[in-house]
């Protein structure tokens, strides 16, 4: 089983770097929106859609870092990703046009933060299991902290060495991701060797090749090399828990959430500019939502690892969403800094909260041994309303003169995400059948019979049928 400890710390550790290397890394590229503006002489929308590709590119291609990481190892899949995205970086250095950002800053560097960020997250899902919501607060965390560092750290090296520069060293930094690859050291858990697939027991398969099959994990590389049944049989297993009713559920509301956090980050300084807000207000507001995220991915993660909440962290993540839905319905009539401030925690801390439960989540949807294929796919589902939720809720502004209409629009979408797994898991508790009890205090009952100097024990949770033949049998075994 997993460790709970010991390497698992290094992982989170390393999975703490990969998402400073790629999410926060992603975040600051808005810092050089002004810069690219300037230089190429475009105008906003043009320039916009650098960051949006970057940021779409990275959710679209995380099956494909999942597949690799199932099928290599998650070593190589991270260090290749590395070594993509710092050459995005550095060739974007080069750009003498917006197309050529689109193509290195935007689809290179997004292909390469693909490759590391869900594989990652997926080792740490392997390593801890009692600590699992703690660990991945901390490994989330990277996100925050990673801006909150690395946003005064572009500006400055922008104003010192331009933005051709700036990009040049982030190019470098983001070589790191070589190191966090390095530090996954792959685990094999019991969940990952539960069943051994049915073609092992064809005549064309050799013996040999059947005893050493037997002994490894389903969807390992070799298997997959020696037979092009086993490639399908493989590719199968990864992704079977799509049919899941439960994983459907979470796909659907994983993109109404996604549509509903998008635009805030995009739209809250403008938003505070508009209503009588200081430049340097609007940016602390920022500033308070950066940290105060950090605090619910560390905060929360430990709370939802206490026996009291572990079982009910479906639940918290359903109030984490539901909060943050409402702080967006509230935003239209917040019209001063006083009354932003408290919005900027409210929403900092819940956005950490949530962001840190959805591995856990989906770990608890589709088990361990389907997490790294699971997580490409619901990160995979995240691009879409990425890219498209920014502009939607632009022409919103533009059509209606008011951020009004967009920031009821993102609250009911997040709203509505956490009704959605609130009724699913309200349908599933009803139509779940209740088996017989063995007796008015308890279905779980051990009962003892003996045939001569052997006494039997079996301990389940028994239908009626059951208990019936074991009467029988047991009577059978008195009279011999």
């Amino acid at each position: 089983g997993p460790p709970d400890g010991g390497w698992g710390w290094m992982i989170v550790a390393g999975c703490f770097l990969v998402t400073i290397c790629t999410r926060a890394v992603t975040r600051c590229i808005s810092i050089f929106f002004v810069e690219f503006q300037a230089y190429f002489g475009q105008d906003y929308a043009r320039t916009a859609w650098i960051h949006s590709i970057v940021d779409c590119a990275t959710m679209l291609c995380a099956p494909v870092g999942s597949l690799i990481s199932n099928h290599v190892s998650c070593q190589v899949g991270i260090m290749l990703g590395g070594l993509l995205a710092s050459t995005g970086l550095i060739l974007s250095s080069f750009a003498t046009t917006l197309e050529h950002l689109y193509l290195s800053l935007g689809v290179l560097t997004g292909l390469g933060f693909a490759l590391c960020y869900s594989p990652a997250i997926a080792m740490v899902g392997k390593y801890f299991n009692k600590r699992k919501a703690l660990a991945y607060g901390i490994a989330m965390s990277g996100s925050g902290i990673g801006t909150f560092i690395l946003a005064p750290v572009v500006q400055l090296l922008i104003e010192q060495f331009s933005w051709q520069g700036a990009l040049l060293i982030l190019g470098g930094f983001v070589l790191n991701l070589c190191v966090c690859g390095a530090l996954m050291r792959p685990i094999s858990l019991k969940e990952d060797r539960k069943t051994v697939p049915e073609f092992l027991e064809q005549d064309h398969v050799p013996e040999t090749e059947k005893k050493d099959l037997k002994r490894m994990s389903i969807c390992s590389p070799l298997i997959k090399v020696w037979s092009r049944e086993c490639l399908c049989y493989c590719s199968w297993k990864e992704y079977d828990f799509l049919l899941m009713p439960g994983f459907m559920v979470l796909a659907v509301s994983v993109l109404f959430m996604a549509y509903g956090c998008s635009p805030l980050f995009v739209y809250l300084v403008p938003y505070a500019l508009s209503v009588g807000v200081s430049h340097h207000q609007a940016a602390f507001l920022m500033s308070i939502l950066g940290v105060i995220d950090i605090i619910g991915n560390i905060t929360f993660g430990w709370l939802t690892d206490r026996r009291c909440l572990k079982k009910h962290r479906y639940f918290c993540y359903l109030f984490a969403v539901g909060m943050d839905g409402l702080c967006c319905l509230f935003l239209p009539v917040l019209k001063n800094f006083p009354l932003l401030v408290p919005f900027s925690f409210t929403f900092g801390y819940f956005d950490g909260a949530y962001v840190t439960l959805i591995p856990v989540m989906t770990a608890d949807v589709v088990g361990t041994s389907s997490l790294s294929s699971a997580l490409g796919v619901v990160y995979f589902l995240h691009a879409i309303p990425y890219l498209v939720s920014p502009p939607v809720a632009g022409w919103l502004v533009d059509t209606t003169g008011s951020y009004t209409a967009s920031f009821l629009l993102c609250g009911f979408s997040m709203i509505f995400s956490s009704t959605l797994l609130c009724f699913a898991r309200l349908a599933k508790k009803i139509k779940k059948p209740h088996l017989p009890s063995l007796t008015s205090d308890t279905g779980m009952k051990q009962h003892m019979w003996t045939n001569g100097a052997i006494a039997y024990s079996v301990t389940a949770e028994l239908d009626q049928k059951d208990v019936e033949f074991l009467a029988v049998d047991a009577n059978s075994c008195s009279n011999r």
